[in-house]
């Protein structure tokens, strides 16, 4: 049987820090994927991700009975993340491989092309914006844990995440030229 995220937390805080390593195995790599996405800097994101269960160790006594693994750690990327970038501005954006198999090389070109759009698009966005977005759709944390994490009402956190979206796709729309419905004018009729 797996032991759960707390249960090891906790066995790490008991003393038992062989349980870390499972942690680091099971995180690593979503953290990594935060400062990633959040700076567009693979070597920073490295760094920064190996800060963060240093910190956890370092901190593994704040790790109550209540607490939820995934916030606590991501409470202290968040607090990494802002004592490291106080007066920094995220680099540009540097471009992925996109695999898609199937489709013809002009379309692998458009979809490349579409996801660098929105690539930037993310990184314009207001650093709480982006951060919200990053915390909802990429690591796919629940609004109640988003809630927590923010100290806010789970309803703002709806509320938020959707202006941000809203404010994300009018910045796509706008970088890649593309009208959105709302922009194609009707035709007048006399």
């Amino acid at each position: 049987m797996e032991l759960t995220d707390k249960t090891l937390m906790l066995a790490v805080k008991a003393g038992d820090l062989d349980q870390f390593g499972v942690l680091f195995q099971r995180h690593h790599n979503a953290i990594f994927a935060f400062f990633y996405r959040m700076t567009a800097d693979a070597s920073t994101s490295e760094d920064l991700t190996q800060e963060v269960f240093i910190r956890m160790l370092k901190y593994r006594n704040t790790f109550g009975e209540d607490s939820d693994l995934r916030g606590w750690m991501y409470q202290i990327a968040r607090n990494l993340r802002a004592d490291h970038f106080r007066h920094r501005v995220p680099q540009a954006a540097l471009l992925q491989e996109i695999q898609a198999d199937h489709a013809s090389p002009s379309q692998r070109l458009e979809q490349k092309e579409r996801v660098a759009v929105l690539h930037q698009a993310l990184l314009a966005l207001p650093e709480d914006r982006r951060e919200l977005l990053i915390l909802a759709r990429y690591e796919e944390m629940k609004y109640e844990q988003i809630a927590a994490l923010l100290s806010i009402e789970v309803g703002a956190v709806k509320v938020r995440v959707h202006r941000a979206l809203r404010e994300l796709r009018e910045m796509f729309f706008k970088m890649s030229g593309e009208e959105t419905a709302c922009d194609v004018k009707k035709p007048t009729t006399i």
